[in-house]
This record gives C-alpha cells, structure tokens and sequence, in this order.
C-alpha cells in the first residue's frame, strides 16, 4: 500500500501522539512543518504558501511553495499531491481545533480522498475520523473512546451496527440529527453493514 502521512497546521500536541514507524511519505502543509519537527520526524515533502511557518525550511525536502491566493488549502494541496502520486491511504495529523473554517474543511477533505478510491484518515491525540461508503466494515475497540456514526450524505441506511452499546438494525442516519454519536463498543470489535450512503465515523476519547 501506498501510504502518506501529512502534518497539517490545526491544533497538535505532541507531547500525547504517537506517529505509527512506517515507511509512509511524509508531507508537511505550512505550519504542520513544526509538529514534524517536535516529534523527531524529516519531512520527505514540505508544501504551503508559509503564512502560518516563518522558520527555515529542511535541505533535503522536496519543497513546493505557492501563492496565498489559491482554491486550495494547504492541506487540500497536499493530499492532491499524495492522490497524484498514487497513495492509497492519507493519515492527517493537525486538522482539528483553532479555526472551525479548516477543521470542516478537513472533513470535507476526507470526502474528496474516498471519492478517488483511497482512505482517509483525520487523527489527533483525542479523535481520529474517517469516512466509509456502503459495505461491511470492522472496527476495534478502542479503550477510553466512544464510538459515533454519522450520515454525511442526507441520509446512511445501516443494516446492522453490533457489537456496541446501542446497537442498530435497518435504521435509516439522517444528516440533521445525531442518533449515532456517543456510542460505545462493549465488545472487541463493532461491525456496521452500510447500504447505501456515505457514512463519517469518529473515535473520540471520553
């Protein structure tokens, strides 16, 4: 698998992360450079129009600068460049907190990955977000973290979510109420069958 990981410049602390040791490419949006630099990690690209990072940038790394005025988010930018390149999984670290404008926009970053067939990954010391269309999918649980589901798309139709708290049997998610948020997995895996729709899940510590 072809695997990115990208540092964005949301709210990190990174004192209670713990970046996975992987043979991923690495790419720093902007700011998202300094938090790759608090965790001991060199960059393999740094990308941005560098009005949130005033610091010098590494040697070694393959740099792209752009204008500030552009469609794209630095971070948009930077998965773009990963999808270019072939990835098959894009984890983003950096993509919550501060300014609400980027933290949405992130999540609707996690649409445009899905929709070029590779995975999606929003991740912090406290959340860690992803979507999935219709399918059969397995999770884990995860101690210390509740478990949502969410329509992103008007509505999801769940055939079956088991193995949690509140479990669901051919319940239709809409978009504009949160029946799914909070849930637990009592067991050691939670299944959910999606048929139709897109569906924004998120593990997010109690």
């Amino acid at each position: 698998m072809c695997e990115y990981i990208i540092f964005s410049g949301g709210e990190l602390d990174c004192t209670k992360i713990t970046v996975p040791n992987t043979n991923a490419v690495v790419i720093c949006a902007d700011r998202g450079l300094e938090y790759a630099k608090s965790l001991g990690i060199s960059p393999d690209i740094v990308l941005g129009d560098f009005d949130s990072y005033a610091g010098t940038l590494p040697e070694n790394a393959e740099i792209h600068k752009c204008a500030p005025e552009k469609d794209d988010t630095d971070t948009m930018l930077a998965v773009k460049l990963a999808l270019d390149r072939d990835a098959k999984k894009i984890t983003i670290y950096g993509a919550f907190g501060g300014r609400f404008d980027h933290t949405y926009a992130n999540v609707q970053t996690l649409k445009f990955i899905l929709g070029r067939g590779a995975e999606g990954i929003l991740r912090d010391e406290k959340n860690i977000v992803f979507m999935r269309n219709a399918g059969t999918y397995v999770f884990e649980r995860i101690n210390g973290f509740y478990f949502s589901v969410f329509a992103y798309t008007d509505q999801i139709s769940v055939r079956k979510l088991s193995g949690v708290k509140y479990p669901l049997e051919n319940a239709v998610i809409s978009s504009d109420f949160p029946i799914g948020v909070s849930n637990e997995i009592l067991s050691e895996k939670a299944v959910i069958e999606i048929e139709c729709g897109t569906a924004l899940i998120a593990f997010s510590k109690m």
